[in-house]
């Protein structure tokens, strides 16, 4: 069959949108119809070349739609299904899934590869072979995916904001209930709020925290914060630590978040002096994956007992975590329509990420007729 479909060519090059054919589901595979597609910083990261992974690609990987067709063997959904996209698989059977570290999945080791673990790719342009990020491609009217990586949703939940379950507002929720395990009264600081960091103090907010800095250079961003939760802000980091020093009578804050769209070494030092003895500083962006050097204070990091931690995802387990944030978003403490700045159509998508380096957006959305 025929998908219109955002295909990167080349590192830094332009989003271009194609005509490409795509193979029907294979085994346990589905082809999902897709509503909308979340612009998520990590697709620029295979722009930029911060990420490398194979070109030419359909890029996107936060997407939610309709089962239109499935694949032989295929025992999780049915033709007519509502899906979220999930960016990490779930297979369920290694070992990570077993200890029930899904978000670690030993499937999630081709997400760059282009092409299906067994080495087949799905779009093709004029006889070329083009990858899917993420195993998913979803910056495209239809995707092809393996079943475990997507998960069934019921069907009152507005699919194009369903989509956004799929990666962002999970990472960023997870980053606060579970890499920083918030507790009611904690003060928490968000450093960075794009689409991931208001997840995350959204994320904070509900796990009862009494304080929450919302920390970025932009000011829409900052004054968007407090509609979703935060309580001060700051636009520096350096600028937080009098505040949160204020706010706490000099202890420091409980837990930091860095959420920024790429995280830098020279950034660990100024959050990491944030938080108070025993706090938890979460790294929840992504860096250049060659990048190896931070700075820090060893003697600060051991002394004062505080922890630096990385995760994927939030830590999360798609399976039985989407239904949780779907029931937050039905009771109302969770928003998504909120989260949505501007939505765009698919040959519309490199003025979205335009939208995005510009501090327009908390989240730009492409949605599909």
């Amino acid at each position: 069959m025929k998908t219109k479909a955002a295909v990167l060519f080349e590192t830094g090059g332009k989003w271009t949108v194609e005509e490409l054919d795509l193979d029907p589901p294979a085994d346990r595979e589905i082809l999902v119809e897709l509503a909308g597609s979340g612009l998520c910083h990590t697709d620029d990261h295979s722009v930029t070349g911060d990420v490398p992974l194979y070109l030419p690609t359909v890029g996107g990987h936060e997407g939610a739609g309709i089962v239109r067709e499935v694949g032989k063997d295929v025992t999780r959904f049915k033709v007519g299904d509502h899906v979220v996209l999930c960016v990490v698989p779930s297979c369920g059977a290694c070992r990570w899934c077993a200890a029930g570290l899904g978000n670690l999945c030993d499937r999630g080791a081709w997400a760059l590869a282009g092409h299906a673990p067994d080495g087949t790719f799905r779009h093709h342009l004029n006889g070329q072979d083009i990858g899917s990020f993420c195993q998913l491609g979803a910056f495209s009217q239809f995707c092809v995916t393996n079943e475990i990586q997507a998960v069934k949703i019921d069907d009152d939940i507005p699919l194009h904001l369903a989509a956004l379950v799929g990666c962002g507002v999970t990472t960023g929720w997870g980053a606060s209930v579970r890499a920083g395990k918030v507790v009611p009264g904690d003060t928490v600081v968000v450093v960075g709020v794009g689409g991931v960091g208001m997840s995350a103090v959204q994320g904070a907010r509900i796990a009862g925290a009494a304080k929450i800095v919302a920390v970025d250079p932009v000011a829409f961003k900052r004054d968007e914060a407090m509609k979703f939760g935060a309580t001060h802000t700051a636009a520096s980091a350096e600028e937080a630590l009098e505040l949160v020093k204020s706010i706490t009578n000099g202890i420091g804050a409980d837990k930091a978040i860095i959420c920024v769209g790429v995280v830098r070494g020279e950034l660990i030092a100024p959050v990491m002096a944030l938080v108070s003895k025993s706090g938890r500083v979460v790294v929840t962006g992504v860096s250049p994956m060659y990048d190896d050097k931070v700075t820090l204070s060893l003697f600060d990091l051991a002394m004062m007992q505080k922890e630096l931690v990385g995760h994927i995802f939030g830590q999360a387990r798609a399976q039985a975590d989407f239904p949780r944030i779907f029931d937050l978003y039905r009771s109302g403490a969770l928003k998504l329509e909120e989260m949505v700045t501007r939505t765009y159509a698919l040959e519309d998508i490199n003025q979205g990420w335009e939208d995005m380096f510009e501090g327009r957006n908390i989240r730009g959305l492409i949605t599909f007729n």
